[in-house]
């Protein structure tokens, strides 16, 4: 079997390194796509997946997300005849190879865990063939993309599969010069450009203000070249100029505060106390997970307590880690319709 994946943002790389290395083991012939945007094509180099860098990022204009779509498709339709045929294509929410093996005609599935992201599920849960999503997201919150007789639901966190063969290394700890005997933060940035003209006026810039000024051991992992510019500008951060091990950062660190929900998953599952800034709609992953008290939601800069916690990194003794295996055979559920 020959299997196209599509990375599109830093975290797919995350999802999909344990898809191919399975599809790898079992003998299946895999390629790889990816967009130029964050920490993609740095992380697939971290990792050694070999890949083709196709397109980059437009900007956040509904105009310009929809030309960057029409681009980036055609260049992947255009690959894909070069590279193909294929029996199969997968996504972690990638509009753009779900629109090209459409056109195509390559049976695919995408998969994703936030319900929300009501444009790009419009468009992939309509073409993929099969929708791969965690069980906590009630079925009839996907009956309005036409989701509902594809699903593939799995058990637990995303996280909690690729995480499975995961070990902390104190590495990055040296590298980022940071001095594990003192509490360590990690906050990743809102998707928002500016951070800093708001510090009084938002939760997030308060926080921020509050951890510089208290001279905390933070670790901020901007998003942008405009975040990191002002983070340098003013001073008091900690901030990696590459991609780094973040796993293991957020395993070794004493608190992860993020906008992200990717980085406050993988806390959870690595039992690392975690505040969640992300000011959207709540998801059903994340409306469960504050209600069994794992996660904690971010709404006053004061519940923030700088402290080093008890817990050995990473070694959580109730740690879920679930065969990428079985993520797998779902992502390949088109192939047995």
């Amino acid at each position: 079997m020959r299997v196209w994946i599509d990375l599109t943002n830093s975290p797919h790389v995350l999802v999909m390194r344990p898809v191919i290395d399975v599809l790898r083991a079992d003998g299946h012939e895999v390629q790889v796509t990816a967009r130029d945007f964050a920490q993609t094509l740095a992380l697939c180099e971290r990792f050694g997946i070999e890949h083709t860098p196709i397109g980059h990022h437009r900007g956040g204009r509904l105009a310009a997300k929809g030309l960057g779509l029409v681009q980036r498709s055609g260049a992947l339709v255009r690959w894909a005849r070069r590279s193909g045929p294929f029996d199969l294509a997968l996504g972690h929410g990638s509009n753009d190879v779900t629109v090209a093996a459409a056109l195509l005609r390559i049976p695919c599935s995408t998969t994703f865990d936030y319900e929300w992201a009501t444009v790009q599920h419009t468009v992939n849960c309509r073409l993929a063939q099969a929708v791969v999503v965690p069980q906590a997201i009630p079925p009839q919150r996907l009956a309005r993309y036409g989701a509902t007789k594809k699903l593939q639901r799995y058990a637990g966190l995303k996280e909690e599969y690729y995480l499975a063969d995961f070990e902390p290394d104190a590495a990055v700890l040296d590298e980022l010069r940071l001095d594990p005997a003192q509490p360590i933060v990690v906050v990743r940035t809102p998707p928002a450009v500016s951070l800093y003209h708001r510090f009084e006026h938002d939760t997030f810039g308060a926080v921020l203000a509050k951890l510089r000024d208290e001279g905390a051991q933070a670790v901020v992992l901007p998003r942008t070249p405009e975040q990191r510019a002002e983070l340098s500008a003013a001073g008091g951060f900690t901030i990696p100029e590459r991609a780094i091990d973040a796993q293991s950062l957020i395993a070794y660190a004493d608190l992860v505060i993020s906008a992200g929900g990717t980085m406050n998953r993988e806390a959870v599952a690595l039992g690392t106390p975690v505040f969640s800034s992300f000011e959207g709609r709540l998801g059903a992953v994340d409306e469960q997970l504050i209600a069994e008290g794992r996660l904690r939601l971010l709404r006053d800069p004061s519940d923030v307590v700088v402290a080093k916690r008890a817990a050995q990194p990473g070694a959580a003794a109730d740690r879920i880690r679930r065969d990428p295996r079985d993520f797998t055979r779902l992502l390949c559920a088109p192939l047995s319709a």
